[in-house]
């Protein structure tokens, strides 16, 4: 079920309705109503890939338990890898074994040695790389001694399936999900109405944004040799602003969601093309899996300790996984291998951690050292997507090729939906500027500004929805 769908727009209304008026006050009917809600959400896309979650749900349930009651260290080591084979090893099955097989045979035919393999038309289940790191979460956690395993089954198997952030994220953290399903949940108006806000704004980056932008970079990334250089950069920038505004307009639309259940879900995007240079940007994108990766692979593996030849070897597997993470294909290992290059020197520099501030703290204008280093580093982001958008790396080869010829230079030809889009994106932004220091653009105090303010410009966008969105694009991160 997607959120820009008209089944989700009767769903939510429903959950709602439901969930705080005959259930308010009853957490475990509310609980158990939220799982229900749940299965069916991610049902609706096929039922028959529900079994993986609760098969996943009830091991590590079972393996929690068992975490906490056992003393012998080798004992819960067994338990963690067991966790750990089952969970990684159903999402390789799933989502990389045709990889595999592929690569292995195309290394023999190099060889001479040309093979006939059997492949397997394996259905990718829609969410599958984030509800398996979220329940590996809760896992690692109790094995660390950092989280109480839970005792209720209801409210664990929730957690896991939560359907505002099931198929797409962000990747909540046990110790900060699990323990909300705990409490009893009371209405908070100013919450709801922030979760609607929040919500707006994620339509408008999805429907108005990134669904207009898709036409564009399809057109593009399909046939890159009818266009000249300057057009392709335009395509670059139009998937620039696809994948932005289709994944962090589905975070905003998952975390309203949850606000008006009356949960609190951590901050997936943070402005980020407003980064200054690549470590910044890493610490704005995706911040739910990255903060996973730091805290689950990077540090266990040294981190920041030891001489820069060791943060240089965990820098780089950190972004060839998260390269793999997002898919079987080598255009994505080869994406992720540019930005651990990228990251190289901020870390011989030793500036990796420079520009913890938001730009322009304080300030409406930025200094010309930072419009440059902004741009720059969006232009630099821009062009590494063109491996995250190729079908191959030969396309996205071809792709670059093309952008540095001799057609470089020539006048593009834009017409006047192009200029549309352009001035969309411009709205958004410039709003986003304005509101950087903020979790998302719509937040304000409620007598501030004026009520008809607010609802001028609640009307407006919503009418900017309604006249300008494109035709209704899959989220991207639903391959992943």
């Amino acid at each position: 079920m997607l959120f820009n769908s008209i089944e989700f727009a009767l769903f939510l209304p429903f959950v709602f309705l439901v969930y705080w008026f005959p259930l308010k006050g009853k957490l475990q009917l509310q609980n158990l109503f939220l799982l229900a809600a749940s299965y069916f959400f991610y049902g609706w896309w096929d039922w028959r890939f529900l079994g993986l979650i609760i098969l996943s749900s009830f091991l590590d349930f079972s393996i929690g338990k068992r975490l906490a009651a056992e003393p012998n260290d080798q004992n819960r080591k067994i338990l963690l890898w067991i966790s750990l084979a089952f969970n990684l090893g159903m999402l390789g099955f799933f989502k990389y074994y045709n990889f595999f097989v592929d690569s292995f045979v195309s290394a023999f035919t190099l060889l001479g040695q040309p093979m006939e393999p059997s492949r397997l038309e394996i259905l990718l289940p829609v969410g599958i790389s984030f509800y398996t790191f979220q329940t590996l979460s809760y896992t690692i956690d109790v094995y660390r001694r950092k989280l109480e395993p839970s005792k209720d089954i209801i409210s664990f198997f929730t957690f896991v399936s939560f359907f505002p952030q099931l198929v797409a994220g962000p990747i909540e953290r046990a110790e900060n999900l699990l323990p909300q399903f705990y409490k009893n949940r009371d209405f908070d108006l100013e919450k709801a109405k922030d979760g609607l806000r929040q919500i707006l704004w994620g339509l408008f980056k999805k429907i108005v944004i990134a669904d207009n932008c898709a036409l564009y970079a399809n057109q593009y990334f399909g046939a890159p040799d009818e266009f000249t250089g300057v057009e392709l950069i335009l395509g670059a920038i139009f998937f620039s602003f696809q994948i932005y505004g289709d994944f962090s307009g589905y975070s905003d639309i998952a975390i309203g969601t949850a606000k008006l259940l009356g949960f609190d879900l951590m901050q997936n995007f943070a402005t980020p093309y407003f980064a200054r240079d690549m470590g910044e940007f890493w610490r704005r994108w995706h911040i739910s899996l990255s903060t996973w990766f730091r805290d689950y692979l990077y540090i266990p593996l040294g981190g920041s300790r030891g001489g820069k030849s060791l943060v240089l070897r965990n820098t780089f597997i950190i972004f060839m996984v998260s390269g793999f993470w997002h898919g079987a294909n080598w255009t994505f290992i080869i994406w992720g291998a540019i930005h651990a290059l990228l990251f190289l020197p901020l870390i011989l520099t030793g500036k990796n951690r420079s520009n913890l501030n938001v730009v322009a703290h304080g300030k409406l204008f930025p200094s010309i050292k930072e419009v440059f280093s902004m741009g720059s580093t969006f232009l630099i982001v821009s062009l590494a997507w063109i491996f995250f958008r190729a079908e191959s790396v030969g396309s996205a080869i071809d792709y670059l090729s093309a952008i540095f010829s001799s057609s470089l230079f020539n006048m593009p030809s834009i017409g006047s939906n192009q200029l549309i889009l352009f001035a969309g994106i411009f709205l958004l932004l410039g709003i986003e500027w304005v509101n950087r220091e903020k979790p998302h653009p719509f937040t304000w105090d409620t007598s501030l500004p004026p009520v008809y303010v607010r609802w001028t410009v609640y009307s407006v966008f919503t009418w900017i929805i309604i006249l300008f969105g494109g035709a209704q694009q899959t989220f991207i991160y639903f391959q992943f």
